[in-house]
């Protein structure tokens, strides 16, 4: 038995007090886009499988196909034992639908992100990173060792002046979710854009919650807003509308070759498994035969939002996406009216700092497109119930 760290249980309690101390649950992946959460059936509408891809049984027969060459692991980095056969597809299928000359492969999304911007940011680069990004990208920018200012979205004066105040930087760089995680609103992009080119930075952005949802062709936010040709490096992941597990940067073949080289968690990780790169480019063939997926995740989240804000719910009104927040303030609020609704029958996410700043906790609801109207109208019934029934 390992030794025990008493101030472990200290740390604990004092997170406990402060309404902030996680638990591990129980989950089981059900049909028709249902969890079992600690032996109850429930609605998701926590994950981030916006298509409805991740249970779909063409990807699991594409996995299956993949395991039938005998191996689950990719058993080393690629960088040792090279890529297979079906590392190999999903990288030609990525660069293709992103439409870009190559592509590579991370194990994780967050490993995509730190493993990028460390490889290409350097101690003598100037950073701005938006407040709100994701821990994965201000904890690239951190290992970076680049000087890191932060700016608001909403308010672009601090980027400009932070540009125009540093001269001496060798490079300096943009970097930014293109939608927010938490907010689900979308960065500006065609500012930033503009910023960047009076000031001679270059732009990071991370598709994460983009890639499969906005576009014309699912390609992300940038394709949406038309700035691709002017984002210096897309990362995107292959863990939420394609409905796998992974990170990925498309790119030209010199960044791809600078990533192989010098992206610390590419190069010291294991190759993706075979059956997540098999299931990952059987979701991309969908993405793109199936448009209607994004159309109709477009409508129905439009919808759900609009029936909360007729309850007087207060959401962040610069969200358009699936990403639905729902403002209550009080962590112990946000807790306990995510357990009275799993109880009704809906998984939703309760968050609560660090992840969101003190005094925003918040439910996140997530729409997919698999969601009935009638799902999402109990849903919506279910919140405003809860709400009101808060004291006060």
């Amino acid at each position: 038995m390992s030794p025990s760290l008493p101030w472990i249980a200290a740390a604990l309690d004092e997170l406990n007090s402060a309404g902030l101390l996680r638990y591990r649950r129980e989950s089981r992946f059900l049909a028709d886009g249902r969890y079992e959460m600690d032996g109850r059936p429930v609605l998701d509408f926590a994950s981030n499988d916006y298509l409805g891809l991740a249970g779909d049984p063409r990807l699991v027969s594409a996995a299956m196909a993949a395991l039938s060459d005998g191996s689950v692991g990719a058993r080393a980095s690629p960088l040792v034992c090279g890529h297979g056969e079906w590392q190999q597809r999903l990288v030609e299928r990525l660069a293709a639908f992103e439409g870009e000359p190559d592509a590579v492969l991370f194990p994780t999304g967050m490993a995509a992100n730190i493993g990028t911007i460390a490889a290409v940011c350097g101690p003598d680069d100037l950073i701005l990173c938006d407040r709100l990004n994701h821990a994965s990208l201000v904890d690239g920018c951190r290992l970076s060792k680049a000087k890191m200012r932060v700016y608001r979205h909403e308010d672009l004066t601090t980027l400009e002046r932070e540009l125009a105040k540093e001269t001496s930087s060798v490079r300096r760089w943009i970097v930014t979710d293109t939608v927010f995680s938490m907010d689900g609103d979308i960065a500006p992009l065609r500012e930033i854009c503009e910023i960047a080119d009076r000031f001679g930075a270059e732009l990071i952005v991370d598709e994460a919650h983009g890639t499969g949802v906005l576009g014309a062709h699912g390609r992300g936010a940038c394709e949406a807003l038309g700035v691709e040709g002017r984002i210096a490096v897309r990362i995107g992941t292959l863990s939420k509308a394609i409905g796998t597990q992974g990170g990925f940067v498309a790119g030209s073949l010199e960044l791809v070759q600078y990533l192989w080289n010098r992206a610390r968690s590419q190069v010291y990780s294991t190759a993706l498994a075979p059956p997540l790169c098999a299931a990952a480019t059987e979701a991309i063939n969908i993405i793109e035969a199936e448009p209607w997926r994004r159309t109709r995740l477009g409508d129905v989240a439009a919808r759900f939002r609009l029936r909360l804000q007729e309850s007087e719910i207060e959401t962040i009104v610069t969200a358009t996406g699936p990403i639905v927040p729902v403002l209550l303030r009080d962590p112990d609020a946000a807790v306990g009216i995510a357990a009275r609704l799993l109880q009704r029958g809906f998984l939703v996410g309760a968050i609560r700092p660090p992840t969101v700043p003190h005094g925003t906790s918040r439910l996140r609801i997530v729409i997919h497109s698999n969601h009935s109207n009638d799902d999402l109208a109990r849903l919506a019934n279910a919140v405003r119930e809860e709400i009101q029934s808060l004291p006060g």
